[in-house]
């Protein structure tokens, strides 16, 4: 049985990174926000209450990524040198797209991650009052490059609550 890397001797540890050489690494990942009739014409129509959910959210994946390290606990903080969220409307719903940049001795996976789970969740937020069945779902990581592990793309998949024709 391999090492555990987060765990020696049966207590959880950051590993330590210090003597591996900081490289260009980037990841990409997405999430979904499905959205119920009422929610997404209140969207649509601009008639929600707290204001624009799509520019809020944006702002909150972008603030998310930065605060990874104080969120998941054996992540190590990294210096975010570039980041960007898109959070769009779609047939199925809203679709958040992060990329996260940074040059490190470890990859920033989990900032990509955390910053379309932050901007899915204030989606939600900003248009609960609309529906409280919106549904956070297909939140995956789409790529990354760099490090010791190589480059990782995911397979295509169809967007959640499509068939995938048309």
């Amino acid at each position: 049985m391999p090492e555990l890397t987060h765990f020696r001797d049966g207590l959880p540890r950051m590993v330590d990174v210090s003597e591996k050489a900081s490289t260009a690494r980037e990841a990409t990942a997405e999430a979904w926000v499905l959205l119920p009739p009422e929610a997404r014409a209140a969207l649509e129509a601009g008639t929600n209450p707290k204001g624009d959910p799509l520019t809020v959210a944006r702002l909150a994946g972008l603030a998310g990524c930065k605060r990874t390290a104080d969120l998941v606990t054996l992540c190590h903080p990294v210096p975010v040198s570039g980041a960007e969220v898109r959070v769009t409307v779609e047939t199925a719903g809203v679709y958040v797209w992060a990329r996260v940049r940074t040059t490190a001795p470890t990859g920033v996976e989990m900032e990509a991650l955390t910053a379309v789970t932050v901007a899915a969740l204030n989606v939600y937020d900003m248009l609960k009052a609309a529906s409280k069945a919106i549904e956070v779902t297909g939140i995956r990581l789409l790529g990354k490059s760099g490090g010791k592990s190589g480059d990782y793309t995911a397979d295509d998949r169809v967007a959640p609550g499509t068939s995938g024709e048309g």
